[in-house]
């Protein structure tokens, strides 16, 4: 696969790193790189984490870098494939010489990329996934670091708001047949067996498809006042448009993997009430303050692009990483890095705080509500009774 360099430095080449905890470091940059979907039905996530992050580097590296060194990032497309994610981890790390990993997208691709970086030493920062796998890494002496709250999270809250708000009880689920649609599943599963209740239907459709028709006659089989749907934003906005057009209209939930801007874009019409979690504030907002510094980060580096939670979560991933980088000082490697991270239990990102500690490596716990009105767009809710 071809390598899509960013030259946030402008021009020249990059220079020759050192080896070790040093990888990626030389006198002049620092090297991340990122195997990430930018091709195939997941290809928006991809293309919108690398965007925030490339907004956040270049943001640093306009104020000079990080103690004199600017920020670069080597992006390889995995097509949303763990096979390609694994060839790209090890070319990232041993070809390209990368200081850490940022940004990868998917669950499948995590477990297969995490082991090799595991093994290498290299930090994996803020993918884009809420699997427990990522979260109990922490005691596994392995190198992850979580901004986003988990998928164990965002079902919990779906759950919880629909009996809550709505006094919904006869709930399905709708998962993608890998181990992303496997963690949803699970935590919609738990969430519901805490509350002593099970799903009234599932379905299954496989991974980097549309073929949700069996998944949908599955779902609707049980009868459901709503379905919580666990998938890319391709299957998911396919098996909504045809529920709507055979009659079925149950409440749809779905959560923040889906990439809100593209299921909005791929839905159109027939999207108006449905709601999605999300991990991240809302991105036109006005609180906390990192929305409107994102909002100028994102406008420098791409005038033309709209304002996303994707981007958003790529932006807050890269400025995470300088925070860490920020903390070492001028004699950063890894190790450092990693310490960042461990040893403080708060990172305040312009009044989006995360908080470490022993044994746990995500960041943010919070979920947020959101709902595609009739215009197409998205606006924030606290219940989801305000539909």
């Amino acid at each position: 696969m071809n390598a899509a360099r960013v030259w946030l430095a402008g021009i020249g080449l990059l220079a020759a790193v050192s080896a070790g905890a040093n990888a990626g470091v030389s006198d002049a940059a620092i090297l991340f790189g990122q195997s990430a979907a930018f091709s195939g039905p997941a290809e928006d996530l991809g293309q919108n984490m690398r965007l925030g992050i490339q907004a956040a580097f270049r943001e640093q590296n306009e104020r000079g870098g990080i103690h004199g060194r600017r920020l670069e990032l080597v992006t390889l497309d995995d097509a949303y494939e763990p096979e390609a994610a694994i060839a790209n981890t090890r070319r990232l790390i041993q070809d390209e010489g990368v200081f850490a990993l940022i940004g990868a997208v998917g669950t499948p691709t995590s477990v297969a990329a995490v082991p090799v970086a595991t093994e290498a030493g290299v930090p994996y920062v803020a993918p884009f996934t809420g699997a427990a796998f990522l979260r109990e890494a922490a005691g596994r002496g392995t190198h992850v670091i979580n901004l986003r709250a988990s998928y164990d999270d965002e079902t919990e809250a779906m759950v919880a708001h629909l009996i809550g708000d709505l006094g919904i009880e006869r709930i399905a689920v709708m998962y993608q047949d890998d181990s992303f649609g496997r963690a949803g599943h699970a935590g919609a599963r738990q969430a519901l067996a805490k509350r002593d209740m099970a799903p009234v239907s599932v379905g299954v459709y496989p991974r980097n498809t549309t073929a949700v028709k069996t998944a949908l006659l599955d779902v609707r089989a049980g009868e459901p006042e709503a379905v919580i749907l666990v998938g890319a934003y391709e299957p998911v906005a396919a098996l909504i448009a045809w529920s709507r057009e055979i009659g079925f209209r149950p409440v749809f939930i779905t959560i923040s993997f889906v990439g809100s801007n593209a299921l909005a874009r791929e839905l159109g019409a027939a999207g108006a009430g449905v709601f999605v979690t999300q991990v991240v504030p809302f991105p036109r907002g006005d609180e906390p303050p990192v929305v409107a510094t994102y909002g100028r980060a994102l406008a420098a580096l791409a005038p033309d692009s709209t304002p996303g939670f994707v981007s958003l979560e790529g932006y807050l991933a890269g400025r995470l990483a300088i925070a860490a980088l920020d903390f070492c000082g001028r004699d950063v490697d890894r190790d450092c890095f990693m310490r960042a991270m461990r040893q403080h239990d708060s990172v305040d990102i312009d009044g989006f705080e995360l908080r470490y500690g022993t044994g746990d490596n995500q960041g943010s716990d919070r979920v947020f509500l959101t709902m595609i009105d009739a215009s197409g767009g998205y606006r924030p809710i606290t219940s989801l009774a305000q539909r």
